[in-house]
């Protein structure tokens, strides 16, 4: 049984890409099409979720994940509530089941939940009554499944048929919770290939096993792809001896101007942010004519709109907003 799953086979919560059908994908996606237009509207607003509640929970900081969520929210006509975890009572001990618990008890509908600890979001929805849903804004090294799927809607604008594709996910594979929720979207939504490429020490034990290819080198892994993937680096890793330095990762696997000769003509460049320039990607490929990375954070609000409305049962409405 699919915990995010109700019983006719519709999303209750959205925790994570893994073990959802492509059917559910695609329609999410087609869902986040028909809502595109809201965004350029004079009146940004549809009904759907008028007198619904839902709550921003992040536990860790984020500015343009808990802002597009929030935006989302509010275009849907949902009242939201950004809860400030450092004023909040766990910051005095409270358990995250007793917050939960007292915030059901204020008669929300949805908890949108950034957690540095993997799995949170899927104890949270364990618990929570039926009639609330849970969104994963990010969970530890898990999952951050929104953003793969406002990365697959920005490639489906782009290339279209994903059966043709060639992508490559370039940086920090072990630690990146972006990385396996794209991995498992691409893979599900039946794209060719699937190349990770990082250093030795940010691959993990056994991801062939997750159906994608494995690079070490950047410039063999990015011959002839379609979408490349680029991934931030933080710079704990090179404290903790997981990469020599800043620069020393540029220089083999910072994506260059001269290294986009390797890739297809029509390759789009993309980036989940916030960008470090001059450490994973050049300013001049960042801003570029395949740069396609400010589409992704405009896509992202349609992506969460569409989330939203089909866990709270609404997503069927929201395909017919073209006439709203």
């Amino acid at each position: 049984m699919n915990i995010q799953l109700d019983s006719q086979g519709r999303l209750k919560h959205f925790l994570g890409i893994e073990g959802l059908s492509r059917e559910l994908l695609v329609e999410i996606l087609d869902t986040a099409a028909s809502l595109m237009p809201v965004n350029e509207k004079a009146v940004k607003k549809l009904p759907l979720l008028r007198g619904k509640t839902i709550v921003n929970l992040f536990f860790e900081p984020s500015t343009r994940t808990r802002t597009t969520f929030e935006l989302a929210a509010k275009r849907l006509s949902a009242d939201v509530l950004n809860f400030n975890i450092n004023a909040s009572s766990s910051s005095k001990g409270e358990t995250l089941l007793d917050m939960l618990n007292n915030l059901e008890a204020m008669q929300c509908d949805m908890f949108v939940v950034r957690h540095d600890q993997a799995g949170a979001p899927f104890f949270m929805a364990q618990h929570v009554p039926p009639h609330i849903s849970i969104v994963n804004a990010g969970d530890g090294r898990h999952e951050h499944p929104t953003q793969a799927m406002l990365d697959m809607f920005t490639i489906r604008q782009h290339k279209g048929d994903f059966s043709q594709l060639r992508v490559a996910i370039i940086g920090d594979i072990l630690h990146s919770r972006v990385a396996r929720s794209q991995i498992f979207a691409l893979t599900t939504l039946g794209a060719a290939e699937v190349r990770v490429i990082a250093p030795f020490t940010l691959i993990p034990k056994g991801i062939e096993n997750m159906g994608v290819t494995v690079f070490n080198r950047l410039k063999a892994g990015l011959k002839d792809v379609d979408v490349v993937m680029m991934l931030r680096i933080q710079r704990e890793r090179m404290r903790s001896a997981l990469l020599p330095s800043e620069h020393e990762y540029f220089q083999y696997y910072g994506l260059t101007e001269d290294l986009l000769m390797e890739v297809h003509p029509d390759a789009i460049v993309m980036h989940p942010g916030p960008i470090n320039r001059g450490v994973e990607i050049e300013s001049s490929v960042a801003d570029g004519a395949r740069s396609v990375i400010l589409q992704q954070v405009t896509n992202g609000i349609a992506v969460r709109m569409a989330i939203m409305a089909m866990v709270l049962g609404r997503g069927h409405e929201g395909q017919s907003c073209h006439s709203s």
